[in-house]
């Protein structure tokens, strides 16, 4: 079944599946500087979310209003305010929000993380996609990609990319045959 518009993860990973040290630093990206198709993927979102965690990440790297020129949700449980007025925040049960997302915007949304984020709206059924860049580095422990849970979930090869600093794009549909 093909969703329009689809939920897309789009993210980086080290070689060992982590998007993050234990202490949420990304510092381990640094190195790569490829823009890995951002510029192109950015244009075909109308929204990002995010959890609670990752607008706080945001929050300290200087982006207190989201990511420019797109509606931005931070779905959480216990957040009641953003620092900006351009941020909303979201209570909504996932396949409820889900609905609504795909009601209200034309182009793809950008889930854009953390792991508990993720997490819940692919056990919903709501990924439709995941973009991921694997980069050519362990960092031995850190934050998943997705929150641990048992779970076994067929996905389909879309496309690959190798880039000259040994980065990987995979490209995958979820529960697509």
């Amino acid at each position: 079944m093909v969703r329009s518009p689809k939920l897309i993860v789009y993210t980086a990973t080290s070689a060992d599946g982590l998007i993050a040290r234990r202490d949420g630093s990304v510092d381990w990206l640094e190195h790569y500087k490829g823009g890995y198709g951002m510029r192109r993927f950015y244009s075909s979102i109308d929204a990002c979310v995010m959890g609670k965690k990752t607008y706080e990440m945001a929050v300290k790297f200087g982006m207190p209003d989201g990511y420019t020129g797109k509606k931005n949700y931070v779905m959480s449980r216990t957040l009641t305010r953003a620092v900006s007025p351009k941020i909303s925040i979201v209570h909504d049960d996932v396949k409820v929000f889900s609905r609504r997302l795909r009601a209200e915007n034309k182009k793809d949304i950008w889930l854009v993380g953390g792991a508990e984020l993720v997490a819940g709206f692919f056990d919903a059924g709501e990924v439709d996609e995941f973009i991921l860049h694997v980069m050519p580095r362990f960092i031995g422990e850190g934050i998943p990609l997705i929150a641990p849970r048992h779970r076994d979930a067929p996905m389909k090869l879309l496309a690959t990319r190798k880039f000259a600093d040994g980065v990987v794009m995979l490209h995958y549909a979820v529960n697509a045959s």
